[in-house]
């Protein structure tokens, strides 16, 4: 069971600020220092919850750079970055930290510290991390650092815990069309009613905007005459490899769909991550939602087999 503890240094100066976090893994330190320096495992626990980091940069040596653009909930992009300073595997990072706006322009500046230490197979994580704000707005920014850190952290500890299995339904699927034409097949309200779906389900829609921000809202008419509403919110659309969704109807979601190329086929892999392991349980028995996943990515593999 992870433990933490945090402190926060509210100094008198609202353009400054500290905060210190401590957190226990259950993990090996080398798997939590890798975390922390392979973008491929950064961008999946960067940020606060349901933010997504479509920029995941990192040129892990003394003096190289990091840049990640992180995604809130409603589609704004937020960069950061900056250049480390200090590289100790698997026990020590140090590298500044530069919150900017899409100009490049600096909002605040600062020094993260993360210190790792071995106890009994376990890691003892150690965050400090200090800003001093540039922009007029900066004392808002700082003031989020405590929960924003805190959350990341909670992220972090279900990646290297292994804990997400548990609240997650991950579908791969290797299509026999060209990514491109796959993608297009999930963007476009035409083609997704054609396929999506278990087999039996047909899919009115009723509005579909691609983009992040954008609502997809439809209807799946099952066997049975039941039918089942459905709202999207798009948190990343990256043509054509990636798109990330919140469905926010119940049951509430993340669903990442990655579009791999292999030798002008589709590696198709839908994911879906649930708040709690309890809801992810709930809609496999009483829904069938494995199956469900299958099928849909079945009829969408048989759709464009045929065209």
């Amino acid at each position: 069971m992870p433990a933490s503890a945090a402190k926060s240094d509210l100094s008198s100066n609202p353009m400054e600020r500290e905060v210190v976090l401590a957190r226990i893994f259950s993990a090996p330190r080398e798997l939590v220092f890798k975390a922390w320096t392979d973008p491929s495992h950064t961008r999946q626990w960067w940020g606060p919850r349901y933010w997504t980091n479509p920029v995941c940069e990192m040129d892990v040596r003394v003096g190289g750079g990091w840049r990640i653009v992180m995604r809130s909930p409603d589609g704004g992009d937020y960069p950061c970055g900056g250049v480390y300073v200090e590289i100790a595997p698997p026990e020590r990072l140090v590298f500044t930290n530069i919150a900017m706006d899409l100009d490049g322009n600096h909002l605040a500046e600062g020094v993260t510290t993360v210190v790792l230490t071995e106890h009994a197979g376990q890691t003892e994580l150690t965050l400090i991390t200090r800003m001093v704000g540039l922009a007029p707005f900066a004392p808002r920014m700082l003031a989020g650092m405590e929960a924003g850190w805190t959350q990341s952290l909670e992220r972090l500890t279900g990646h290297v815990e292994g804990g997400a299995p548990e609240r997650e339904i991950v579908v791969t699927r290797l299509v026999d069309a060209p990514r491109e034409l796959v993608f297009a097949a999930w963007t476009d309200a035409g083609n997704i009613s054609r396929w999506w779906g278990p087999r039996g389900f047909t899919t009115t829609t009723y509005e579909m905007d691609v983009r992040p921000g954008g609502r997809w809202r439809h209807t799946m008419h099952g066997p049975d005459g039941t039918d089942y509403e459905n709202h999207v919110v798009y948190r990343e659309v990256a043509p054509p490899e990636r798109i990330v969704y919140d469905h926010v109807s119940d049951p509430v979601f993340q669903s990442i769909v990655t579009f791999d190329e292999l030798d002008g086929r589709t590696k198709l892999t839908l994911r879906m991550v649930f708040e709690a392991a309890k809801e992810r349980a709930w809609v496999v028995e009483k829904h069938g939602a494995i199956e469900g996943a299958e099928q849909t990515l079945a009829r969408l593999g048989e759709l464009l087999h045929r065209s």
